[in-house]
């Protein structure tokens, strides 16, 4: 099955994860197993630092603090699934709830 990186995109909080309206935290929680009930699978997920901890390397080896871009949203996570097709992983990735950024689906590169 062809994997897709499900990155989501937010508005950093002051509190970092502890700002996370329960709600949301619970929708995320259970993604999983509703990514399984669509015959999906979640290769692997992962919730991110706030970009104070980013570290950018510029060209020429310059390494800046924060991240690339000014942006007043950062990748919050990511998830790796193995989704039928494109469609499906769009579909995966609206099941994610969404409090003030977005959610990128992108095929990764295979072989």
């Amino acid at each position: 099955m062809p994997q897709y990186a499900i990155l989501i995109y937010e508005a950093e909080l002051p509190g970092g994860a502890a700002d996370i309206p329960p709600e949301v935290m619970e929708a995320n929680l259970a993604a999983g197993e509703r990514i399984a009930e669509m015959g999906a699978r979640v290769v692997h997920e992962q919730a991110l630092e706030p970009g104070s901890a980013t570290r950018t390397i510029r060209k020429g080896g310059l390494v800046t603090d924060g991240p690339f871009i000014e942006s007043k949203e950062v990748i919050a996570g990511f998830f790796v699934v193995e989704a039928a097709d494109l469609d499906q992983a769009v579909a995966i990735g609206r099941l994610l709830p969404i409090m003030d950024g977005a959610v990128e689906v992108r095929p990764l590169l295979t072989g």
